[in-house]
């Protein structure tokens, strides 16, 4: 058996936790990942994992050949991704993201990449769950909000969007035009569309030169994880929303929604693109990169 394949299938279950995860990531059969990890322990004549019918546990010698494999494997990919850097970006590139601002902005973008470049592949995942980009095996996520100081990890701003609040004319007519941000939390006036993610709901962010932005959280009786959805039940006239400029501009310029409080500044809610630390970073990755860097802010306005 190839060593090198037999280390990457040992880290993928030691990763992952067992060998049926391994099999189902690596598209094998749990036996053959059984025989590549017996393999290195026969070559070895030490054992790596001691597995019962419970749990499998790296022995000591297992843990350091673990973190050597580890090693090894990334200077392969770094030798393998010098030879890709003269040639066309080829082979599978897997990138995970927010559903709404993926579909409408990020997919776009890598679907233009990917016509300019046939031999390059999308694996394209549509979660707003933040996913390890080592276990679940992806090359790039794109996230909103800051991001998360995490080792080994190397974020870049991609996009900046503008977060506004708007109403209908009607619910305005109806309800007034608050003026300010204390007006916006008035139960007694005024109700408000919120975005709920995880079973949270996150409350509206407004800029504050030198200081952490002001939240306000609004009362509200429709809570959704949709924003084209909260676009609608706003443009219905049911209440506030605070959402992407970029999303409501055809609504604002038709007049079916209204800016509130257009004097405040926008907040920046801004977009990352994020990678693991690579002492060579291949080039479909920084190829996918540069081209949201180059096109989303343009889009954002």
């Amino acid at each position: 058996m190839d060593r090198l394949a037999s280390m990457a299938v040992f880290v993928k279950a030691v990763d992952l936790g067992s060998f049926a995860a391994a099999a189902d990531a690596l598209d094998m059969s749990g036996p053959m990942v059984g025989k590549h990890v017996r393999f290195l322990e026969d070559r070895l004549g030490v054992r790596l994992i001691t597995r019962t019918t419970r749990r499998q546990t790296l022995t000591e010698f297992g843990r350091a050949y673990y973190d050597r494999c580890r090693v090894v494997l990334a200077e392969a990919d770094a030798a393998d991704a010098l030879a890709a850097d003269l040639t066309e970006p080829r082979g599978r590139l897997r990138v995970t993201m927010p559903v709404h601002f993926g579909r409408h902005c990020v997919a776009p973008v890598l679907l233009k990449l990917a016509e300019r470049h046939p031999a390059l592949e999308l694996d394209l995942s549509f979660n707003d769950r933040f996913s390890d980009l080592s276990d679940d095996d992806y090359d790039l996520a794109i996230r909103t909000g800051a991001p998360e100081d995490r080792a080994g990890m190397v974020a870049r701003r991609v996009a900046r969007q503008a977060m506004i609040v708007c109403a209908a004319p009607g619910y305005l007519r109806r309800h007034g035009t608050p003026g300010t941000l204390e007006d916006l939390a008035n139960a007694a006036t005024h109700q408000a569309i919120v975005y709920r993610r995880s079973g949270r709901v996150r409350p509206w962010l407004f800029p504050r030169e030198g200081q952490p932005p002001i939240e306000v959280l609004p009362a509200n009786r429709i809570r959704l994880d949709d924003l084209d959805a909260i676009a609608d039940v706003a443009t219905m006239g049911l209440g506030l929303a605070w959402l992407p400029s970029w999303l409501v501009r055809e609504r604002l310029r038709a007049g079916t929604l209204v800016k509130v409080l257009p004097d405040l500044p926008d907040y920046p809610y801004d977009a990352y693109a994020m990678w693991l630390q690579t002492p060579h970073l291949p080039r479909k990755v920084r190829l996918a990169i540069d081209a949201l860097a180059d096109a989303l802010p343009g889009m954002m306005k």
